[in-house]
């Protein structure tokens, strides 16, 4: 990055038309499972919140792009269909041009819209 983005436009502008391409393909993947999650850049890459509360996040490097689901037990419980993917504890790596499928970024994205949710209400409770 050249500079700070300002939104995810503003990020993607600064990238590679490979990479760019990549990444508008799980942009429009996360707003089709979360459509009133709220578009926002946390820790200088685009990200999305829902209630308030990151979801999900996404970013270039060099040589890869990454999905951060923000939750290390959403990677567990799909630790199968993640199983041909370079992950760590927060974030999945895949190479520049090949897009995750949609259908799994559906399961992770609408998981992580569950947690949220039951963190919400949890907090509601003990008020």
């Amino acid at each position: 990055m050249n500079r700070k983005p300002k939104d995810i436009d503003d990020y993607l502008s600064q990238l590679g038309a490979d990479q760019r391409s990549t990444l508008e393909k799980l942009r429009r993947a996360i707003k089709a499972a979360a459509p009133k999650a709220v578009e926002c850049i946390s820790y200088q890459i685009p990200a999305f919140r829902f209630d308030g509360k990151l979801l999900v996040a996404f970013g270039a490097a060099k040589k890869h792009c990454s999905f951060f689901p923000m939750s290390s037990s959403t990677i567990r419980a799909h630790q199968k269909e993640l199983s041909g993917y370079d992950k760590s504890k927060g974030t999945i790596r895949f190479p520049i041009g090949e897009s995750l499928p949609n259908s799994l970024v559906r399961k992770i994205v609408k998981a992580r819209v569950a947690q949220n949710a039951a963190v919400i209400a949890e907090r509601k409770k003990r008020k």
